[in-house]
């Protein structure tokens, strides 16, 4: 089937995207951020050398390797995945609060390593905060512009990072962003550390930042940094690149302290189905899996895209038509007939199961699959036994059934 031909068959009723102007990257936080799950554990180096690697695969530019001020254990690390990104295209950077104490061993890394490592310098915007920690706005200016002033004039790049952005006052974060930006910064992150944003704030709050990098006259980027608390983190980010922000920061899975992060996963997913991206995301799934492994947390198994349900179904209505797409020897049909995401596109494909809602012609796909003659008798004995599970059945039970005698019983135990 030709292309012309394909595109006539889904008629889309989204507005067409708005291509950002500007290549997009992307800042994978899943080491350090993620790592603030509640639930997941600090990762083996050995491991996080392999995360690494998967995120070069996938196309990411830079990733937050760790908090040199956390210690000795973490300085370790981050001195390791420093030597180890040189030999990939994806880039360092680190988190560090806006004091030089913070900043110090970064100079350090860098002068023993000769590599570059940016700077993520972050304080808290927000009068909430500011209330809690008894903080003023003027000291809080004066330690930014040093300790920007510190990391730039030992020739470190910094990104200065305003926590809890998206409740913060206006004349706030002009003062933070201006005196930061006037001291080297080149580049100002937005957080919605919270998780509190809406997409049509976010769209307002990055114009406006926006705005003050225009007055500036300065050459500038803007990152987003996105939580989910309201279920809105991937929503948020997506509108964050339409309303300019130029750089985005994720986590596998979402990972991240409470409800967590914006997703990288589903992030990279959606921008390549809107031809914002053409990165090679077939290590996708190898990508998401290797963060569950490692830090301990799994996801759903109905997790869009990369969880075990995502593209398996045992409903008849469903599955005969993908079915009738395969047997027509058309895999870009039989991947998009009944789904949105395209499982070729991510490394994965279709699975066609049995279960109590599934009809003759699951059956007979998957006895075609393992090489068993498909005849009447064995299908029913198949259907019999899945119309009385509560459940999707296994390959080898349907195989075990088909050549069973019609009055052998099967448990039907958890998977």
């Amino acid at each position: 089937m030709k292309q012309a031909e394909r595109e006539e068959l889904i008629h889309d009723w989204n507005a067409p995207y708005e291509r950002p102007r500007v290549r997009v990257q992307f800042v994978d936080e899943t080491l350090r951020d993620g790592l603030q799950s509640p639930c997941a554990r600090d990762p083996r180096l050995e491991d996080k050398v392999e995360l690494v690697r998967l995120m070069d695969r996938i196309g990411i530019h830079t990733a937050d390797i760790g908090l040199p001020g956390a210690g000795e254990r973490a300085r370790h690390h981050i001195r390791t995945l420093v030597d180890e990104m040189a030999n990939l295209s994806i880039t360092p950077n680190v988190a560090c609060r806006t004091v030089i104490s913070d900043i110090a061993p970064v100079v350090d890394l860098v002068q023993a390593t000769g590599r570059p490592v940016e700077v993520c310098a972050f304080i808290g915007s927000s009068p909430i905060r500011m209330y809690a920690e008894g903080w003023e706005i003027e000291r809080m200016v004066q330690l930014s512009r040093e300790a920007v002033a510190f990391a730039t004039g030992h020739g470190l790049p910094v990104m200065f990072v305003t926590e809890d952005t998206t409740r913060a006052r206006p004349e706030h974060i002009r003062a933070l962003y201006t005196a930061a930006i006037e001291a080297g910064a080149k580049r100002i992150c937005i957080c919605d550390t919270c998780g509190h944003a809406t997409p049509e704030g976010v769209k307002r709050l990055v114009t406006y930042v926006k705005g003050i990098v225009t007055e500036m006259g300065v050459d500038v980027g803007i990152d987003w940094h996105g939580h989910r608390d309201r279920g809105l983190g991937l929503i948020n980010t997506l509108a964050a690149i339409e309303a300019g922000a130029t750089r985005v920061h994720a986590c596998a899975l979402g990972l991240g302290e409470r409800s967590g992060n914006t997703e990288m996963d589903l992030l990279l997913v959606n921008l390549k189905l809107n031809g914002v991206i053409d990165n090679d995301l077939s290590g996708l799934s190898a990508y998401c899996a290797k963060a569950a492994e490692i830090t301990g947390v799994p996801f759903p198994q109905n997790y869009p895209v990369f969880g075990a349900d995502a593209f398996e179904t045992g409903t008849g209505v469903h599955a005969a038509a993908v079915i009738k797409a395969f047997r027509k020897g058309d895999d870009w049909l039989a991947n998009r007939v009944y789904s949105g995401v395209p499982a070729d596109l991510f490394g994965l494909e279709q699975s066609i199961k049995v279960g109590p809602m599934s009809g003759k012609s699951n059956v007979s796909w998957v006895l075609e699959r393992h090489g068993v003659e498909v005849t009447e008798e064995r299908m029913q004995r198949v259907l019999d036994l899945a119309k009385q599970s509560s459940r999707l059945l296994s390959d080898s039970e349907v195989l075990e059934a088909a050549d069973a005698t019609p009055t052998a019983t099967l448990k039907f135990g958890p998977e």
